[in-house]
């Protein structure tokens, strides 16, 4: 009996791990996609432990602080990419748990992060000093960044339900309105937060996901228009007010030296950085910006230091590595064998991509500052894991994608060959 049991349980384990893989395949990864992640984010590692140097000293008596932890989170995030690497990404649909049947990760993921989006306005604190908005919910030495799981969460319970929707995604009331409320969720609790680059970067997943699941052009095009306008609209307002945060903004994009010891410190001080690094730039670790000129420089504006220690060729270097990052992820998505994976690359991809351009737009003055990070560069922990989680995700789905040209070849081959079979029957005959 004891035999027995002992080789059921031994079966179970080997059925849970069969299932965990899933249809992975560790030797088909994307490699070339691999590589990019890692050279980000070793380079971002180095570059934020330069950045982040004389601040991290004036603030903690320890010029590597900022350094030593965002090491720690992406030793974390690593862990978490090679999980979810092998990990097949068919669980999020398919696993249901033994209580709550109803629901599978996707769902059960996208209603835990709500309730973590409405639990941070109670006890959340402003960790980032961030004008008292509340976004991190602290839990002993870890900070927990609601809105950053909500990325992930959004795209995938999108890629899940725009599956199971179908072609009723054609329709109005399915694939804009059942999208817009599941969106407008997660927008109104992190409005809350006083997060709008926040919002600026879900509804661009969400966007990109929609446009991408099958809605109807039209639909989506008037809704469109319509958001614009309405987003028009309420900046014009805004701006108009005297003293409001949209107008100090929009005042600090259109000069940014003309308030230099106040509003358009940040501002002029980055363009500064990014001018003074020249072609090559000052080298490695001899930013003079980095030296309480320039704030935030362990977060948002840590391509300036890039700009200013590397050059234009080292800046441009990496602002390639990126590109060639986000054109991998859409070919992944496009060659990938289902609808669902598809979706979820299409939405991981846009994430990186829109974030990264915003944050480069921001840092040289291209568009009003609204506090954009630079993925694998910029100072947080749980932004930090959760796009090497993101990667691990990503690694996944180009395990299982295929090749049109290669099943195509195989088609080719086989009628070829039943063709062949069937012209020799009748001369045997």
């Amino acid at each position: 009996m004891a035999t027995a049991a002992k080789k059921k349980r031994k079966k179970d384990t080997v059925g849970l791990f069969r299932a965990y893989l899933g249809d992975s395949k560790t030797s088909d990864i994307s490699l070339s996609f691999f590589a990019y992640v890692m050279i980000l984010l070793v380079v971002g590692l180095v570059m934020m432990a330069s950045a982040s140097y004389a601040w991290a000293y004036s603030e903690h008596g320890d010029g590597l602080f900022y350094a030593k932890n965002q090491a720690k989170h992406a030793i974390v995030g690593f862990v978490g990419m090679i999980f979810f690497m092998k990990m097949d990404y068919h669980n999020f649909k398919k696993i249901r748990l033994p209580i709550l049947h109803n629901f599978n990760i996707a769902g059960l993921f996208y209603l835990l992060v709500a309730l973590l989006l409405a639990v941070v306005l109670v006890i959340g604190n402003d960790e980032g000093g961030t004008m008292g908005a509340k976004r991190w919910i602290t839990l002993g030495p870890v900070n927990l960044q609601p809105s950053e799981l909500a990325k992930l969460a959004l795209i995938i319970f999108f890629a899940y339900s725009m599956e199971r929707d179908g072609k009723k995604m054609n329709s109005f009331m399915t694939g804009i309105v059942k999208y817009a409320f599941l969106l407008g969720v997660y927008v109104v609790l992190i409005a809350l937060e006083k997060h709008i680059s926040g919002i600026m970067l879900i509804s661009t997943i969400a966007v990109a996901m929609i446009l991408c699941g099958g809605v109807n052009r039209k639909h989506f095009i008037a809704l469109g228009i319509a958001a614009i306008g309405a987003a028009i609209a309420y900046v014009s307002w805004q701006a108009s007010i005297p003293g409001s945060y949209v107008q100090v903004r929009l005042k600090s994009w259109h000069n940014p030296f003309s308030d230099m010891l106040n509003d358009t410190w940040q501002t002029a001080n980055s363009l500064i950085a990014i001018g003074s690094g020249g072609l090559f730039g000052l080298g490695l670790g001899n930013s003079r910006q980095k030296y309480l000129y320039l704030p935030e420089t362990k977060n948002d504006f840590v391509f300036p230091i890039v700009c200013e220690e590397l050059g234009f060729v080292g800046a441009l270097a990496i602002i390639i590595v990126f590109l060639l990052l986000i054109i991998e992820g859409f070919s992944i998505a496009v060659r990938c064998k289902d609808r669902f994976g598809m979706l979820i690359a299409v939405g991981i991809t846009t994430q990186i991509g829109i974030q990264t351009v915003l944050n480069l737009a921001v840092v040289s003055n291209l568009m009003p500052n609204t506090g954009i990070s630079l993925p694998f560069f910029s100072y947080g922990g749980t932004a930090l894991i959760m796009q090497l989680v993101e990667m691990g995700i990503m690694l996944n789905i180009s395990q299982q994608r295929y090749y049109p040209d290669e099943e195509a070849q195989k088609t080719k081959t086989r009628k070829r060959k039943r063709q062949d079979e069937g012209y020799a029957e009748p001369q045997n005959a």
